[in-house]
């Protein structure tokens, strides 16, 4: 039952949207009104049962150094919901020296081009099949000044909110292991795709590249792995990425959140952590 509801979610924030909406203009008689606003919200918050099963080894769906933030060897859930299949998610970017030490006010925001991370290949994790796969959404400017994220995380993000899944991911590709698993790849670049629905790929086939779609701050990947093809019905299962070169000492500081969290999955690497794939 938690999961059917849940695989509505995206209707259950249209439906309270638009309780709201006619509540402003339409004579609506209360408790009714008040009613139908905490019924849809409940309903949104219902996730799936969660997931048992233990970590699987999967090899990692990047090359290079890279750094780990909301990463799930810090907290679980590293994004801080389990909505959409995302307890165990990670966000990958590469090492930027010349980013800037704070985030600024300013109202001019940067190309994605700009940044390290966009355009870089992205890898399947394991053998499997594409069940879905889109790279039409356009790449937008990074959200990396205050006013920005501040818009990013309200408007905006209530807008992709009701636009569903798709607004949310971006460009993606959802693999279906052979082990019945599911990985997604989220956020990925325009017109980059090398595979299409349907098609089989092995382990270290490349899939995309690191685009700036979705709901995105900056050019990175979102890579999680899941018990369902449909996000808003998958609860997240743990991954580990046994093939890294991690050094404990390499640490990035910008994405740094100090100790892991006594629900972070151990082995993983954590927020700012740097390793090398």
């Amino acid at each position: 039952m938690k999961r059917a509801i849940a695989t509505w979610q995206t209707w259950w924030v249209r439906l309270f949207v638009l309780s709201v909406l006619a509540g402003l203009v339409l004579d609506v008689p209360q408790p009714w009104g008040l009613l139908v606003y905490v019924a849809t919200m409940v309903l949104f918050l219902v996730r799936p049962p969660r997931s048992e099963r233990p970590p699987v080894e999967l090899a990692p769906p990047v090359r290079g150094r890279w750094v780990a933030l909301n990463s799930p060897g810090s907290a679980v859930p590293s994004h801080g919901v389990k909505a959409y299949g995302q307890a165990y998610a990670v966000d990958l970017l590469q090492p930027a020296e010349d980013a800037p030490a704070k985030i600024g006010w300013s109202l001019r925001t940067r190309a994605p081009e700009s940044y390290r991370s966009f355009g870089a290949p992205v890898f399947a994790m394991a053998d499997g099949t594409v069940v879905a796969a889109s790279d039409r959404r356009r790449d937008h400017r990074a959200r990396d000044t205050w006013p920005t994220i501040i818009w990013m995380m309200t408007f905006e993000g209530l807008v992709r909110e009701v636009g569903g899944v798709g607004w949310i991911v971006g460009n993606h590709v959802i693999v279906q292991h052979d082990d019945g698993t599911f990985a997604a790849y989220a956020h990925l670049r325009r017109g980059s795709l090398a595979v299409a629905t349907g098609d089989r790929v092995v382990a270290g086939q490349q899939l995309a590249a690191v685009g700036n779609t979705g709901n995105t701050s900056e050019p990175h990947l979102h890579v999680q792995l899941m018990d369902r093809g449909r996000p808003s019905a998958a609860a997240g299962i743990p991954m580990h990425w046994p093939d890294l070169d991690i050094d404990p000492a390499d640490t990035d500081e910008r994405w740094g959140t100090g100790e892991p969290k006594p629900t972070a999955l151990a082995g993983f690497p954590g927020n700012g952590q740097v390793f090398s794939a």
